[in-house]
């Protein structure tokens, strides 16, 4: 018992001392510590030495973001020292003193705009430029930043804010001036010739110009940082016409035509439709411009070319100077119909006439009554109008129709106005005294006519299929009373009268056999005006 006690504690004593041994192996020796000591002390020493190094060669260190270094100027003031409030305040309020010594030229060709400071609204936010000032210097590592702060302090640093800052209203004089200078590119122009074979010459395109706005803006602001007067070319770019200039011709077409016959009318009137018609020959109508026909045609007077033929006066047709004209302006106007061109004044007659069907005329008559259109289309018209010893013609051209698309006018007749049969008139200041005399001798002047409520419509065809129709005229052609004279003179005694010829006819009445009747004669004069 004893002897395993001893051997057990003989086995502790042992393994303690193995332990202490392993202990004392993973210890430092005192050399070790030593060298440890002294390389942390070297690395100290070197960090030390740099900082002193640093401060001995750039100077003393600043506080960064919060003031100005020395040797700092902006617009010529020393800033140094000062923080960015501070210095926005000084160097604010001095350019602001000198407001009034800034000026402005800007040129353009012959064009010349001036202001002064004190066209401009102010603004003295300068903040944004200080800052940039204020950064110099501290941005990039240590030894950069010190470097730049120490190069600020012994060079200085010269900075010029430019009065484009200052001139709040600046941007709205340049959008003013670039509205009155810039110019759009022109499409080629089209020479219109309409009695040559080749009636469209493209001739050459024409550039163009816009202000360059931030290139102006650029060089103000460059300049106004040197100076305080400035005088400055505007800077512009060329603006090319949009499109081939070839497309031009090929999209022309013709629109619409109309002919009306004249055949059977006198050699003046004849004479007064082509002149009237002669004056719109070669005539180009851009968007959105109107027309007036009396306007175009002039004083149907002799001194403009015009001869005396018949006209309608108050229902009758009587000779009148430049007589045939409104044949003129009625194969103008179906031909601006039919090519969907607005029309903003058209009159009818007072009876109808026989070269157009009803509700298709476009009376005109100096002072009062006028044939005024509007091109509605995206491009420009051209008018084409010629004339042989048969017929009237009126052609339009311009942006072709839709493929397979035509139109037509169909004419309606709505009602028929019953007339109120005759009206005598006594002869009391002798006009027809040659042919009556005495009361109870009649002659005829005129004789009533019906009258018509008629309609007109613009109707539109895809590939031969109406597709739309849109009424465009609806017109009351009233009836006329028949005119007939008697004499005024009494009879003598024993006198007799012989019997007048003349037969009185009474007030119509209109019936539906009579209607009808009237619009199967329509439509054999005009078989595809009156069609449904």
């Amino acid at each position: 018992m004893n002897k395993e006690k001893k051997a057990s504690k003989t086995d502790k004593n042992i393994e303690k001392k193995q332990n202490n041994k392993e202990n004392k192996d993973k210890k430092p020796s005192k050399a070790k510590k030593h060298i440890g000591l002294l390389w942390l002390m070297g690395v100290s020493f070197v960090c030390v030495g740099l900082l002193l190094f640093c401060q001995f060669y750039f100077g003393d260190t600043v506080n960064e973001n919060t003031v100005f270094y020395d040797g700092t100027t902006i617009n010529g003031i020393d800033v140094s020292g000062l923080n960015q409030k501070q210095a926005e305040n000084v160097v604010g309020a001095k350019m602001l003193d000198t407001l009034d010594e800034v000026s402005l030229t800007l040129k353009y060709e012959d064009r010349v705009w001036k202001f002064s400071g004190n066209d401009f609204e102010v603004n003295v936010n300068i903040g944004e430029q200080l800052q940039e000032v204020m950064s110099y210097g501290r941005e990039g590592n240590i030894f950069e930043k010190t470097r730049l702060a120490n190069k600020i302090k012994k060079e200085g640093l010269d900075y010029n804010i430019s009065y484009t800052k200052l001139l709040a209203g600046l941007d709205n004089k340049i959008e003013e001036l670039a509205g009155e200078i810039n110019s759009q590119g022109e499409f080629s122009n089209i020479e219109f010739n309409p009695e040559q074979e080749v009636m469209f010459i493209i001739q050459e395109s024409k550039n163009g110009v816009e202000v360059d706005k931030q290139e102006l803006i650029s060089r103000l602001d460059k300049a106004f940082a040197m100076s305080k007067q400035v005088e400055i070319e505007i800077p512009v770019v060329p603006v090319l016409p949009e499109g081939e200039k070839e497309d031009l011709v090929l999209d022309i077409s013709m629109r619409s035509q109309f002919t009306t016959d004249y055949s059977t009318s006198s050699v003046a009137r004849k004479s007064n439709v082509k002149l009237a018609l002669s004056k719109f020959n070669g005539m180009i109508v851009e968007p959105n411009q109107e027309i007036s026909f009396n306007q175009t045609t002039g004083a149907r007077s002799e001194e403009n070319g015009y001869l005396k033929a018949n006209i309608i006066n108050n229902g009758v047709f009587v000779e009148g100077s430049g007589g045939g004209v409104c044949q003129a302006s009625t194969t103008l106007y179906n031909a601006l119909v039919l090519s969907d061109i607005e029309i903003l004044e058209v009159h009818h007659h007072s009876l109808p006439v026989s070269y157009v069907p009803l509700s298709s005329d476009a009376m005109v008559s100096e002072g009062f009554a006028d044939l005024i259109f509007k091109n509605t289309t995206d491009a420009p018209i051209y008018i084409k109008t010629f004339c042989d010893d048969k017929t009237a013609n009126v052609q339009i051209f311009g942006v072709g129709n839709k493929e397979g698309e035509t139109r037509k006018i169909r004419s309606e007749l709505v009602e028929i106005i019953a007339h109120n049969g005759d009206k005598i008139v006594e002869d009391v200041a002798g006009e027809y005294s040659s042919q009556v005399l005495y009361k109870g001798e009649y002659t005829r002047v005129k004789y009533p006519k019906e009258g018509y409520e008629t309609k007109a419509y613009l109707q539109y065809y895809l590939n031969g299929e109406l597709v739309k129709e849109k009424e465009i005229r609806h017109d009351y052609y009233w009836p006329q009373d028949g005119v007939v004279v008697e004499g005024h003179e009494k009879i003598g005694y024993g006198m007799t009268i012989p019997e007048s010829d003349v037969k009185l006819i009474p007030a119509q009445k209109v019936t539906d056999t009579h209607l009808q009747n009237v619009r199967n004669k329509f439509k054999t004069t005009y078989p595809n005006a009156y069609e449904a």
